[in-house]
Order: structure tokens, then sequence, then C-alpha cells
């Protein structure tokens, strides 16, 4: 493989697709090869766009074509578990959109997929990849604001409303929670871990999804994180770590944040500009190509057990605002 270019294929042609696809281009090693859409026209479209070698007419024929060495699965979440064990089973690596499966189960099935197959495996949380998030995780590593005491963290946006559509629509796995709360929950995860005990509560549409999910974790040490995601308001999209000696703030929107504040007592704030490349998708792909090159079948920055730890906490806030799909 270190030879040769890199053959991805783009399962799902959607808005996250194209800034993918467009971040793909900044990497020499990779090659977009193929994409394919349930539209022959969009994926045609797309190619054109992106510069892929092959379009084809069903998602069956993409994981089939044996020169493709990966596959990028962005179709909606109820798809994931479907689309992406079609690719494991065509011996596929796959990077997985977030959330990797609509619940726990789903995910260990396809962790197993990967594993039994040797193929590298991961979800699509770009966040991790982030250069301001890589700053982050130094900064509480080095203790720079001491202990962690508790991390606050919002995601908010209002779209318009319509039934049908992938946020509202309960067969698309829409609502806050998986769409956009996941972000706060994995930062929580991120920077203290898997909570001992978790509160959580929530609103919903008339289609019975999550509009709104406020969730407080509670930890061993007695840190704690206070998380809320909506769809019925614009909020901040801002984070605050608040550690024994100051405090970090994530600018908005912090998942892709490029700037932090620092505040520690007795020192001046300190601001920091971290720029991210392109769309901010290429931190994510050159961490996959570099898995690929030296033949790893998962990150060590974002293991599969944080994936499946992350869907297992989803699972028990959707379990305990009563959100089933």
């Amino acid at each position: 493989m270190v030879n040769k270019k890199i053959k991805w294929g783009i399962l799902g042609l959607g808005k996250i697709a194209n800034k993918f696809a467009s971040d793909l281009q900044l990497e020499s090693d990779a090659e977009l090869y193929g994409v394919a859409s349930r539209s022959s026209e969009k994926a045609i479209e797309f190619a054109k766009k992106y510069n892929a070698i092959k379009t084809y007419s069903s998602y069956k024929e993409l994981a089939e074509d044996a020169d493709i060495d990966i596959i990028y699965v962005a179709t909606p979440h109820t798809f994931h578990f479907e689309n992406a064990m079609m690719c494991l089973q065509n011996d596929k690596s796959v990077l997985c959109e977030k959330p990797m499966g609509m619940n726990a189960s789903e995910v260990e099935t396809m962790i197993a997929e990967a594993k039994k197959r040797n193929l590298f495996l991961m979800e699509g949380l770009w966040t991790r990849f982030i250069p301001a998030t890589e700053k982050v995780i130094e900064l509480i590593k080095n203790k720079t604001i001491g202990e962690v005491l508790f991390v606050k963290a919002d995601f908010g946006f209002k779209p318009n409303y319509d039934p049908q559509g992938r946020l509202y629509n309960k067969k698309l796995g829409g609502g806050s929670l998986l769409d956009i709360g996941i972000y706060p929950v994995y930062l929580s995860i991120l920077l203290l871990g898997l909570p001992g005990n978790i509160k959580a509560m929530a609103r919903f549409t008339e289609s019975g999804v999550d509009s709104y999910c406020s969730v407080l974790f509670d930890y061993e040490n007695n840190s704690k994180a206070i998380l809320e995601s909506t769809i019925e308001a614009d909020t901040p999209i801002e984070a605050y770590v608040y550690g024994t000696k100051g405090n970090i703030k994530l600018h908005k929107r912090f998942h892709h944040s490029e700037k932090l504040t620092v505040t520690r007592d007795g020192f001046p704030k300190e601001e920091i500009d971290l720029k991210y490349k392109g769309e901010g998708y290429i931190h994510e792909i050159e961490e996959v190509m570099s898995c690929l090159i030296n033949n790893k079948t998962e990150s060590a920055k974002l293991p599969l057990l944080t994936s499946l730890n992350l869907i297992a906490l989803l699972d028990k806030i959707r379990n305990e605002i009563g959100l089933k799909y």
C-alpha cells in the first residue's frame, strides 16, 4: 500500500460528503476513486466536481469494486450499520460518519466484523483531530488549568421544520441528540472519561424526536459535565473546561474551533488561534491515511472502544429521556 495511492470510495453524497471530498483533494497520497449515490445524476455531477474516476448506480457496486481500499460512509444515521457492514463484508476498510450506528449492538457488530477481517474501521468524529482539540488535550495533560472540575458545552441551531427531513424524521434517526448532542457528549468522554451517573431530560417534536436535550454527568472523582443540544434555537455552540487553576474556552463552533482562550489564576488571558486546513476534514483524513499506510486497523487517537463507549452512553441518555427509534 505504501507505493501506491490509497483509493477512496464515498457512499452517500450529501453536504458532509462534499466537504470531505473537497479535503480529500489536499491529501497527495489519496485518490477519490469512486462515488455512489441513489441518484446516478448526482453521482456523475459529484464525480466531475471532485475528480472521481468512477461512479456507480448502487452502493453495492461501489462496495464490490476490488480496486477500492477504503469507503467513507456518509448516509443518514439509520443506514450507517447496513452500509458499513456491506463495505466490510466486501473486504473494504471503512470510515463511517458519526454516529457509527444507531445503538451499541450495531456498533459491536461492526467492530467484530472489522476485527474478523482485519480491516480498518473508524468513526468519523472529525472533532478529535482538529488542531484546537489537540491543543486542549495537551493543556489538560500539562495541568495548565489544574485538575478539571467540570465541562460545559452546548450545541443548538434552528432549522426549518420539515417532518420528513433528516433532522425531524424518526426513520432517519432524527433529533438533536444523535445529530449534534453527540459532540458535547464526546467532548466530555474525551476530557473526563466515562461518567458514573447520568441525568437527562428532553423535549420532543410532534414527529417524536428530541428537539431539546439536557444532560448532566457525574464522575467518580466528583467532576461534572453539563451538556445541551437543541434544534429549537441558535445557541452559542461553545465549550468551557473549568479547572482548579483556571479555564479554557473553545470558541464557536467548539467541535471544530479555531480559537481558544486560556484563563489562568494570576496570569493574563491567553488567546490561541489554531486554524484548521481546508474544511477541517483533512486532519481526520490524514489520521486514516497514516493508519492504512502503517497497516493499523484502528486509530490510537479515536479507538473503537471510544466509539463503543460513546454509543453506549447515548443509548443510556435515550433510555433516560424515552427516545426510541
